[in-house]
């Protein structure tokens, strides 16, 4: 049986970049404590590969939707078919995002910063205003950011990300003023994880960096992040509001 605090059964939980990844971990999580899921990425096969899995292992309904969060339509057509499918969503997670590579700050082009800031910012800015609307007139509800640890010790490398990161952190904030008391609005603020995005690591580097800026001395697994996530969605963080969790083994 399901703790109460993690209980999620009858609930409806909608994950954006959830085909793969945290969002994957997350979503079979959800599933795994009783809710219903829905499954959005870009590319609508990984989403129902996602879907098919989660609802087979779990026993729950599972939607695939494709849906770029860099549209403001897009993400109004992900809002509409999850509320014409399940009729509410009780959870959540703004978890797309992305951090393209670029040569020297001065060559990021306005292409990249725009795209940058229009997953990683504009999309959960856009969800969360209308899903979080929504949960306010009806039952409440958890919404959780995908935040990253760039947000509070930025390297040149990824300086468009950390911009974007540190404004979905003010938007947790604000977002659970506006949306209290029956929405709480909460962030987790991850470190690196060992996702298909670290495959292009060079991973020697990354441990001997690891040793020295990361007080456990390694990266996270994506399982990792399932633990936080369970707490945030249910009634373990009840009193839980406007805070930014760091899940980052300590990265300094």
């Amino acid at each position: 049986m399901t703790d109460p605090l993690f209980d999620l059964t009858g609930k409806v939980a909608l994950v954006t970049g959830g085909s793969r990844g945290l969002g994957r971990a997350m979503a079979g999580a959800f599933a795994a404590h009783g809710a219903d899921v829905v499954i959005a990425s870009r590319k609508l096969e990984a989403c129902a590969t996602a879907a098919r899995e989660i609802a087979e292992e779990h026993g729950v309904r599972a939607l695939p939707v494709a849906c770029n969060v860099s549209s403001w339509d897009q993400c109004d057509a992900l809002v509409e078919r999850a509320y014409a499918e399940f009729g509410r969503v009780d959870v959540l997670v703004n978890n797309a995002g992305l951090s393209p590579l670029y040569p020297s700050l001065d060559l990021v082009g306005e292409a990249l910063w725009d795209k940058v800031v229009a997953v990683n910012l504009k999309g959960p800015f856009r969800l969360t205003a209308l899903v979080g609307t929504r949960m306010a007139a009806g039952a409440g509800g958890s919404i959780i950011n995908v935040s990253s640890v760039a947000a509070i010790r930025p390297t040149p490398a990824e300086l468009p990300y950390a911009a974007a990161k540190a404004g979905l952190n003010t938007l947790t904030e604000g977002f659970a003023h506006a949306f209290g008391p029956t929405v709480r609005v909460n962030a987790i603020q991850a470190g690196p994880f060992l996702t298909d995005i670290s495959t292009a690591w060079d991973l020697d580097a990354f441990a001997e960096r690891a040793r020295k800026t990361i007080a456990l001395e390694r990266a996270g697994e994506p399982g990792e992040v399932v633990g936080a996530a369970l707490f945030l969605a249910g009634a373990a963080s009840s009193y839980c509001t406007g805070a930014v969790l760091r899940l980052d083994g300590g990265y300094r």
